[in-house]
């Protein structure tokens, strides 16, 4: 917590992060904050300004902006609160970035270009096309020894012209830059100019699991990564799953991988069985239609499972020169497919009404009409359309 004083609040809108309608609220200012602007490659953080959220905290200049949804009187002081276990974690993924870039150019010569800090997990661009799976196991033992050694991280200003930041590493200075430059140092390991929020020796970051690589932009390699506390997050929701997987499978984790290939096994034969018999019972269909003697103008079927080569087989089968076809397949008050066959002039006429009734879309060529239907519980109104069209044609 930090006691601090009101600058100015000007009203202001939010976009929220995952879109949506702005957010309206305030800009407001202080003479100092506890709460870190987004920047670095780095999150914001969140607290409370009395009992008012902070929903966002921005960098204007030197100066750091916080929204949030109620006005506060400029010249009050105010109690600034810190969401600490949000600042922890971006402390932890940060000063794990920069262990893990300084081990990665150490090491095999991999410099960071970008990296970004997500909310479960962080990535580091590389400039390099390819890092192996040996490598990536030498950078986690390395790290993790570092870890272990309790190497002190330490924070100095230097300013903008001292001649001994061209020695630091940095991917440069925003231009709105302004006062003294700020340098992250790794006892022994790197210094790195940066303005993010960093622990104060290496043992705060616990473990380091680097998850593994993705290829990136061009010639560069994506390096995934979890520090310190989202390790255990990650282990406690991998136990879970096993505990589940367990259960369901009724075997061992070690036999997890072959129960599940032999139930993908299964379930591939039994489609390709199902599939064989739906192709049985629309031959069956068709011949059970043809073979009653006074003949139909007008053929409707609905079935819940099947697809399109099962209603295209049953038309084939009926014959479309004089019988007029409105096939269905899927949930009865859901979406599904539908075909239209018939004459080639009823099914161009009929066809575009047919989509438009049941709330789809579809097209169609020489006699038939298909495609996706949303509002399945109207084929009662598309039959009607078509037995009226039948009593005009008669």
């Amino acid at each position: 917590q930090f006691t601090t004083r009101v600058v100015s609040c000007r009203a202001a809108e939010l976009r929220p992060e995952g879109g949506g309608e702005p957010v309206r609220g305030f800009h407001v200012v202080l003479e100092d904050t506890i709460l870190f602007p987004e920047g670095g490659g780095q999150p914001d953080d969140r607290g409370l300004i009395g009992d008012v959220p902070v929903l966002r905290v921005t960098r204007r200049g030197p100066e750091a902006v916080h929204f949030v949804p109620a006005a506060l009187e400029p010249g009050a002081e105010v109690l600034l609160s810190l969401d600490w276990e949000r600042r922890f974690d971006h402390m932890q993924q940060h000063s794990g970035q920069h262990l893990i870039s300084a081990i990665a150019e150490q090491m095999f010569g991999f410099k960071t270009t970008s990296w970004e800090l997500g909310r479960q997990r962080s990535v580091i661009e590389l400039d390099t096309p390819l890092v192996t799976a040996e490598q990536v196991a030498a950078m986690e033992k390395s790290v993790n020894e570092k870890i272990r050694d309790r190497v002190p991280v330490t924070v100095r200003e230097l300013a903008a012209d001292d001649p001994e930041v061209e020695t630091v590493r940095s991917r440069g200075l925003p231009d709105d830059h302004v006062g003294p430059v700020r340098v992250v140092d790794i006892k022994g390991i790197d210094s790195n100019l940066c303005c993010g929020t960093h622990v104060s020796n290496l043992s705060d970051l616990q473990v380091i699991k680097l998850l593994g690589v993705e290829k990136g932009k061009k010639n560069k390699t994506n390096l995934v990564f979890l520090v310190g506390n989202r390790v255990l997050k990650s282990i406690e929701q991998s136990h879970n799953t096993e505990k589940a997987l367990t259960s369901l499978l009724k075997n061992g984790p070690g036999e997890h991988v072959e129960a599940v290939r032999r139930l993908q096994s299964s379930v591939k034969l039994l489609q390709k069985n199902n599939l064989n018999l739906l192709r049985d019972i629309a031959v069956l269909i068709a011949r059970d239609f043809k073979s009653k003697p006074a003949p139909r103008q007008l053929f409707v079927l609905h079935r819940k499972e099947g697809d399109s080569e099962f209603m295209n087989i049953i038309a084939n089968e009926i014959g479309t020169e004089e019988t007029l076809l409105f096939l269905t397949v899927g949930d009865e008050k859901e979406a599904g497919l539908f075909l239209l066959a018939g004459p080639v002039e009823a099914v161009e006429n009929l066809g575009p009404r047919v989509a438009e009734l049941l709330g789809g879309k579809g097209a169609g060529k020489r006699g038939r009409f298909q495609g996706k239907a949303a509002k399945m519980s109207r084929r009662g109104e598309v039959q009607a359309l078509l037995q009226e069209f039948i009593s005009h044609q008669n």
